[in-house]
């Protein structure tokens, strides 16, 4: 009977200590793992698909969508205007009509400006003639100019005018007459054509010119209908050369 009770007894004992062990917890099981005893079960919160994204910092210049255009910088003045603004157009219109006119004369000596001309237009010459042009007074060898688009008309040697050039204007009203040349430039020939300030000659003394004292002799003539290089009205240059005239 002893010997009953003593097992009984063992197996009540060991049958209290597990219950007792059983209740001071059992270990969690997490995501397939096992987590210490005592340890704060926390599932991981989940994540919507791409919400995870990294920090963005503001571009500081933010641009609205539509075609990407370079800077550009205004102009600084008038003088860079665009097309159709008035100080542009105007001075478009002046330059043409400069270029366009045939009063619009360019000084024929090279280096000689409009305050160096002296008016000899009516000056008396011998055999009781008028001057009708003026003399450029210019050290020999002086480059001598176009005044104005034109064609080559007549090269000719005078006793009085030496080497000459007589030009037509593209319209054939005007005839420009340049005398005393010291020599022509290469190439220069009849019915050539020539551009306002291309060098046709050079200043010399050639004709009834004095050594002493080489010029060249500019004359303007107005010309008839028949177009005749050695006849016309003699016009004054000396207020066309100086801008302070057109030619009628």
């Amino acid at each position: 009977m002893l010997t009953r009770l003593l097992a009984l007894g063992v197996v009540m004992g060991v049958a209290g200590w597990w219950l007792l062990a059983s209740d001071s917890g059992t270990p969690s099981e997490v995501a397939g793992g096992r987590a210490e005893p005592g340890a704060t079960s926390r599932m991981p919160q989940p994540v919507e698909p791409g919400s995870a994204r990294l920090p963005v910092t503001p571009d500081p210049h933010p641009v609205e969508p539509g075609p990407a255009r370079l800077a550009v910088t205004p102009a600084a003045d008038d003088s860079q205007a665009g097309p159709g603004s008035t100080a542009a157009s105007t001075a478009t219109t002046t330059a043409a009509a400069a270029a366009a006119s045939p009063s619009a004369l360019l000084l024929p000596v090279q280096g000689i400006t409009a305050a160096q001309l002296q008016d000899t237009f009516t000056d008396a010459r011998s055999e009781g003639r008028v001057h009708d042009a003026i003399d450029i007074l210019a050290a020999e060898g002086t480059p001598v100019l176009a005044v104005a688009d034109g064609t080559v008309e007549k090269l000719f040697d005078s006793e009085r005018g030496g080497l000459t050039v007589y030009q037509f204007e593209p319209s054939g009203k005007y005839c420009y007459y340049y005398a005393h040349l010291q020599r022509y430039a290469d190439g220069l020939a009849e019915k050539k054509t020539i551009k306002r300030g291309e060098v046709i000659g050079y200043v010399g003394h050639t004709g009834n010119a004095s050594p002493d004292a080489p010029h060249l002799h500019f004359e303007i003539h107005r010309l008839g209908p028949e177009k005749q290089w050695w006849k016309g009205e003699s016009l004054n240059p000396y207020p066309v050369l100086r801008g302070t005239q057109a030619l009628p």
